[in-house]
């Protein structure tokens, strides 16, 4: 209803029109089809679309055949019986008229079916337009869809491609992405081959499908018909859009690859600040040609390939620097050692950052000493970069020269320390120097802020041994704070030391106690040969690809040949109880004859008693008395240790008057075959040895 006051609305005198007007502006004519007449009448407009005179169309559908091509007659016939039988009330369908001059038009027509009530056909009513120009827009809008969307996707994988250029390290990485799913063959590409320059030749680096190889092509001059050379050559793309261009232009190579039934090709330089590092080839065999956008987008991504190629071409030289420089800084050879089975290994890190940032300060050195001994380092300077690998070679060089000076285990350590921290230097180091006695499995052990030393024992278990330890190198003596306790710890005969650096042990967001557990259990589980043993822990941490370095050393006291089953006896003295001296004295007795040395017995007692007095005399702890056997080097022995708190050492004094006292060292140097003294840990262990008797 109108609002109030509102003029009516003024319309035309003819609205509304006619509908013979509508459809000739809308370019459609009609049609009424008398189904049991077999009439079927048009009007003009429906004439034009036909292309028939008034005078040629008697009103009969059959007469229209002859502007159908056959095929869309039997096509139009067999849809409109169809709709007829199926009960349909309308239809469709797009067809081509033939025109007088034999052009064809495509036509569109739209029927609707009007049945009796029994529901038979009677009657079709409908419509016939010219489709051409609707045709045509569809198929260029579907065309331009379909560009778009090829030049999507094209997008999309020069993107994914790019993104994993980035984390593309080594050459091979690049070529790996680039043969990737993900990679170029989303662009069509059938093969893919890739040459770096070198001294004015391109070396083939990477070749397409197996049997794809042109032999007489791994090495080729920059002015030899082969397309690559092209490329570079020319610092221009080579495209090849056919089979007989690549015939005609490179007939050599078309030769070596007919096989492959390649179609097209674009071989692209790869350039770096306005200079060839080389070329890539894409090889397809399902297209021919390539249109302007594709050419843009080869070219884009050729120059993405150049700067990932370039990137890690600079990497892998300098990695090949920095582990030179890292081998160089370590041991060359590891010296053998009597009684000893070695085994030591180094991995550098995995980092993803800049260059040169997987050489680290992790080292280990073994360092023959006087008298059978063996001093055995693992290091760790602190940073991941040449300046730590510098500073790791001057320490360990300076550690190895005091430990073969003779100094005890807690001066080298200490002087170690005194040396980093005048190098005037911002790097600190944790280190770990154990002195090892191979004669009697004592090990004497400095640790530096480092891991504390496994000791895997002939029977596969494995435990964690807990020495003390001082601040690391560099730091100990800036603040001042020198003095290194000294640690024992003992190995018998088929026992393993293991030395390693934190990067075998530690894991992200696992705790330091829990990775060494892991590693006890997984050094428990592993092979026996230390050499075997050592293989399996550098596998594992490749396995795990930590961000830091591993340095590992193992040393397996050896089993001597046709050693007899030994002994060991260990006993504490305390002050003011003379029964647990003369206990020890039935022990030592009973066990030394018990072992066939009788013959000795006295010697062995009279000396061993000796020892432990001096202890409780002059001394204010307890005496720890250790005997045992040893066999090796043609012999066998009995070895009496005492050991004590008090770092003053055993001297020679004049005997006093009564003639009872004085006279300790001499009778100790009398019947001992050979002894001495050794620093261990804040006190000292004063040794002797009896021969008694050869080696079975």
């Amino acid at each position: 209803m109108a609002d109030r006051g509102a003029s009516p609305l003024s319309l035309p005198d003819d609205w509304p029109d006619h509908p013979d007007p509508i459809l000739v502006l809308n370019h459609m004519g009609g049609f009424d089809w008398d189904l049991d007449a077999g009439v079927m009448q048009m009007d003009a407009q429906a004439h034009e679309i036909f292309d028939v005179r008034p005078d040629e169309y008697d009103d009969r559908p059959g007469t229209l055949g002859t502007r159908l091509p056959p095929g869309e007659a039997r096509r139009l016939d067999t849809m409109v019986s169809k709709a007829l039988k199926d009960g349909s009330e309308n239809y469709g369908a797009y067809f081509r008229v033939r025109r007088r001059d034999g052009s064809l038009r495509w036509t569109h027509t739209q029927g609707y079916i009007r049945r009796d009530e029994t529901g038979r056909p009677r009657r079709i009513i409908g419509i016939v337009r010219d489709a051409t120009q609707e045709l045509r827009d569809g198929e260029a809008r579907r065309e331009q869809a379909e560009q778009e969307d090829l030049r999507r996707r094209q997008t999309n994988v020069v993107q994914l491609t790019t993104a994993a250029l980035a984390h593309a390290r080594t050459v091979q990485d690049v070529i790996d992405v680039l043969k990737d799913t993900h990679g170029l063959t989303h662009l069509g590409a059938t093969s893919l081959v890739m040459g770096l320059l070198e001294a004015g030749r391109i070396r083939l680096i990477a070749e397409g499908p197996a049997g794809s190889f042109v032999p007489g092509t791994e090495v080729t001059r920059i002015d030899e018909p082969y397309p690559m050379s092209e490329a570079v050559r020319t610092l221009s793309p080579c495209f090849i859009e056919s089979p007989e261009e690549f015939a005609t232009r490179f007939p050599g190579l078309w030769q070596g690859i007919t096989g492959l039934r390649i179609t097209s090709a674009a071989y692209l330089p790869l350039i770096v600040q306005a200079r060839p590092i080389g070329a890539m080839g894409l090889l397809y065999s399902d297209r021919r040609g390539f249109s302007t956008d594709e050419r843009n987008i080869l070219v884009a991504l050729g120059s993405s390939i150049a700067q990932s190629l370039q990137r890690a071409m600079f990497y892998e030289q300098e990695m090949d620097l920095a582990q030179g420089l890292q081998q160089a800084m370590l041991p060359r050879t590891i010296p053998s050692v009597p009684g000893a089975d070695l085994a030591v290994r180094y991995r550098a890190a995995t980092l993803g950052g800049s260059l040169g940032r997987d050489i680290g300060g992790d080292w280990y050195d073994l360092i023959p000493l006087p008298g059978g001994r063996v001093g055995a380092v693992i290091g760790d300077v602190q940073g991941h970069d040449t300046h730590a690998a510098a500073v790791m070679g001057q320490l360990r060089i300076v550690l190895r020269a005091y430990a073969a000076e003779g100094h005890p285990p807690a001066t080298v350590m200490a002087r170690a320390s005194v040396f980093l921290d005048e190098l005037d230097t911002d790097r600190s180091a944790t280190c770990l120097y154990a002195e090892v006695d191979l004669s009697t499995g004592v090990i004497q052990v400095v640790r530096a802020g480092h891991l504390d030393p496994l000791v895997r024992g002939s029977d596969g278990t494995c435990r964690r041994v807990g020495v003390p330890g001082g601040l690391p190198l560099g730091l100990s003596a800036e603040f001042g704070r020198l003095d290194y306790p000294v640690g024992t710890v003992e190995i018998d005969p088929g026992d393993t030391l293991l030395l390693c650096t934190d990067g075998l042990v530690e894991q992200p967001g696992a705790d330091l106690d829990d990775g060494m557990d892991t590693l006890c259990a997984l050094i428990a589980a592993g092979p026996d040969d230390v050499r075997d043993l050592a293989d399996r822990l550098i596998d594992v941490a490749e396995e795990r690809r930590g961000d830091d370095d591993v340095a590992l050393l193992l040393l397996r006291r050896r089993v001597p040949d046709g050693a007899r089953t030994g002994g060991r006896l260990k006993q504490r003295v305390v002050p003011g109880d003379p029964g647990a001296l003369a206990e020890v004295r039935r022990m030592i007795r009973t066990a030394v004859e018990g072992w066939g040395a009788g013959e000795r017995a006295d010697e062995i007692e009279l000396v061993a008693d000796e020892m432990i007095t001096n202890v409780l005399m002059h001394t204010e702890g307890a005496a720890v008395v250790n005997v045992r056997v040893l066999d090796g080097g043609g012999e066998r022995r009995v070895r009496v240790e005492v050991e004590d708190s008090s770092s003053a050492l055993p001297r020679r004094r004049e005997a006093g008057e009564s003639g009872v006292s004085g006279r300790g060292l001499l009778l100790i140097e009398t019947l001992t075959d050979v002894w001495g003294v050794e620093a261990r840990g804040g006190g000292k262990c004063v040794w002797s040895e009896f021969v008694v008797g050869g080696t079975a």
